[in-house]
């Protein structure tokens, strides 16, 4: 495959739109584009196995994507995970994300930590439009967290991130993006009490993370300008026991670009006037700073509010677990098809030991044509705890 239809096809998932949506009426089809879009991609198989959420779920290796914040209330020392999602295997075999994340509890009175994760998003192999070159593109980014509970109740955590995006050829190539970098911060927190409902004691959290704060990504050095994709993400979680040993929890995430929508010209008026000023619109979108389209976002929609709904994405999934040895997980996530039509349930299971747990999911897509049908996803985590029972203090 070459790079154009490569980037093509790749960009326009990642980006929240399935291909299936190309049947939508054009005059309503309006998702929000962004750079760096492979930032969106839940990494490990927990999230993904509940439709893609966790801004409120039990916090493990992997919070640094969900909410940082929950690592102030991890229940082990320290845990590291490593992922694997083969992307896109129904079309194309050799693109994929790895991603490595960790934490470790700071001090002895058990209130901060610290994290940190690298991810990497590989598109395979790629050949020029004339055949006489390969390259490997890929975006990958590094970052560190800082988390602290406030109260016995409430944490918030903040991440730093350096991004780099290389997805072209290089100068040399014609309308090939050559690579880009930028930096962004999340910051987040989380809620967590424990009502008596009856006899048992159950769990009831809440979660938000406002992520990918910082600069726009330059491709094509400057000339091509990208905002990242800031999002913001809200959710909830409830568990409760079913018996010894037995507990379930149910989880609600709704997420929202903080990216303002590209103008487009079927929403100006036909003629010469019409463009002029679809022209300017589209000139101030390119120029507007990531800071004030933040602020755009929640008001710049043709559609007005009833469109500015569909631009909120919602997953729901719940997890049984047997002694926190033995998980079974399920959701279902929902995109307005207007805004990219990406809809798909999710199963998976994990298995736990002292050391290692084993985490995997299985993405079914709603649309037979959707190419995120049958996305595999696996987690390896090692717990600090574990390993440190295993050779002594």
């Amino acid at each position: 495959m070459n790079i154009a239809a490569k980037m093509l096809l790749v960009c326009t998932v990642c980006a929240g739109t399935a291909i299936s949506s190309s049947a939508q009426d054009k005059n309503d089809f309006n998702p929000i584009t962004t750079g760096v879009t492979s930032l969106g991609i839940a990494p490990d198989a927990r999230g993904a196995s509940m439709g893609d959420l966790g801004a409120a779920t039990d916090p493990d290796a992997n919070s640094q994507f969900w909410n940082p914040s929950k690592y102030a209330f991890a229940y082990s020392q320290g845990a590291v995970s490593l992922s694997y999602t083969p992307w896109l295997r129904k079309l194309v075999n050799d693109i994929f994300l790895a991603n490595l994340s960790g934490y470790w509890k700071l001090g002895s009175d058990d209130n901060q930590a610290i994290s940190a994760s690298l991810r990497y998003f590989s598109l395979g192999e790629v050949v020029s439009s004339n055949s006489d070159r390969t390259i490997n593109p890929y975006e990958m980014s590094v970052d560190v967290g800082y988390s602290r509970k406030l109260s016995e109740k409430f944490s918030m955590g903040i991440v730093f991130r350096y991004i780099y995006s290389d997805l072209g050829f290089g100068a040399s190539e014609v309308d090939q993006s050559s690579g880009a970098s930028a930096f962004s911060a999340d910051i987040a927190g989380y809620y967590t009490t424990y009502p008596i409902i009856g006899r048992n004691e159950c769990q009831w959290s809440w979660g938000w993370d406002i992520s990918n704060i910082g600069s726009k990504v330059n491709f094509n050095n400057g000339t091509n300008p990208a905002f990242l994709p800031t999002n913001l993400r809200i959710g909830t979680s409830f568990t409760f026991p079913l018996a010894d040993y037995h507990n379930l929890s149910l989880n609600l995430d709704l997420n929202k670009l903080l990216v303002p929508a590209m103008p487009r010209l079927s929403d100006y008026e036909e003629g010469p006037e019409g463009e002029k000023e679809w022209a300017k619109a589209y000139a101030d979108w390119q120029n507007m700073s990531p800071i004030t389209g933040i602020f755009k976002s929640f008001g710049d929609a043709p559609g007005g509010f009833k469109e500015e709904l569909r631009e909120i994405s919602c997953s729901v999934g719940t997890e049984y677990n047997y002694n926190q040895q033995f998980f079974l997980r399920g959701g279902y996530f929902y995109q307005h098809p207007a805004k990219g039509n990406l809809q798909y349930f999710s199963i998976g299971a994990g298995f736990a030991l002292n050391v290692l747990r084993l985490d995997a999911s299985y993405m079914l897509a709603t649309a037979q044509t959707s190419p995120l049908d049958q996305t595999l996803r696996f987690s390896l985590t090692f717990d600090m705890d574990g390993l440190k029972e295993i050779f002594g203090r």
